[in-house]
């Protein structure tokens, strides 16, 4: 597998397989037309029009909106539509800190809103180069499970910072102290946008680095994690190559790693292909 199916895999969309989701005039998604159709079935909540959905005029205001979602997620998880919701509400808007209404984390990506995460690089410092902690993903998770992962990542739910929810992240996935989660170094940000059986995924991970002691042990305690592994980055790279092995954009996160410590070699063809696929534009 070449590194740069990473970026292809999750750069795959055709805007006409989709309507534009409109809030008061505002396009914060993207769903399918079939989908669209079923929602019109609460003309209360969402209007369809020929060439877009958006919400029913007469919802006015942030609560008022999040609250008349809700309501439809809850029937659309009853009949099957939606696989159940996640319990965590994120924001819905041109900007992650000003939404126009909050809506559960399972449902986003079939309104295809942008979503957002954070995922952290934990590795150590050794003779020989930095060595880089991995996670396996429990086998009972719902995406990908027992793929590799970063040390620590999640989503970015409404209601939390940015340094409050990765200290909770790494608490929760790495047994991490916040004091050394408070050491992680922010590094930029990825994006890509990924079209799905049931939608639209237009994502950003924020990223970090981390540089740990050598002593240091992560320990799992949400049970998202099955196992840690600390590999040499040429053994990253091996792994990387293999298909299937790392969560697709937990990949993603690792070559940009990888770049950015000068593990990968601008002479390679690919260089300039994967810096630019690592920052996808959004639609």
């Amino acid at each position: 597998m070449r590194l740069y199916d990473y970026v292809t895999r999750l750069n795959r969309w055709d805007p006409a397989h989709f309507l534009p989701f409109a809030v008061d005039a505002t396009r914060v998604g993207w769903v399918r037309p079939e989908f669209a159709a079923h929602l019109a079935a609460w003309p209360e909540v969402f209007r369809l029009e020929a060439e877009r959905l958006s919400l029913a005029p007469g919802l006015e205001g942030f609560e008022a909106r999040t609250r008349a979602v809700a309501g439809v997620l809850e029937h659309l998880v009853a009949e099957g539509t939606l696989p159940g919701l996640h319990g965590e509400r994120y924001p819905l808007g041109r900007e992650r800190t000003a939404p126009l209404l909050l809506m559960d984390r399972a449902a986003v990506p079939f309104f295809g809103g942008r979503a957002y995460g954070q995922h952290l690089n934990g590795y150590v410092r050794r003779v020989d180069g930095p060595w880089m902690w991995i996670a396996r993903r429990a086998a009972d998770r719902r995406h990908y499970p027992g793929r590799l992962d970063q040390l620590v990542a999640g989503g970015l739910p409404h209601g939390l910072t940015l340094a409050e929810n990765l200290a909770k992240e790494c608490a929760e996935e790495a047994g991490m102290p916040p004091e050394l989660a408070a050491e992680a170094r922010p590094v930029g940000a990825l994006t890509y946008c990924l079209e799905t059986a049931h939608g639209l995924k237009p994502d950003t991970i924020y990223c970090y680095d981390l540089e740990l002691p050598e002593g240091f042990e992560p320990r799992n305690t949400d049970g998202e994690v099955a196992a840690f592994e600390l590999m040499p980055l040429d053994e990253v790279v091996e792994v990387l190559r293999a298909a299937e092995a790392f969560k697709p954009n937990c990949g993603l996160v690792v070559i940009d790693f990888l770049i950015r410590h000068g593990h990968l070699d601008p002479e390679r063809a690919d260089y300039l292909d994967l810096l630019r696929g690592l920052h996808a534009p959004l639609p």
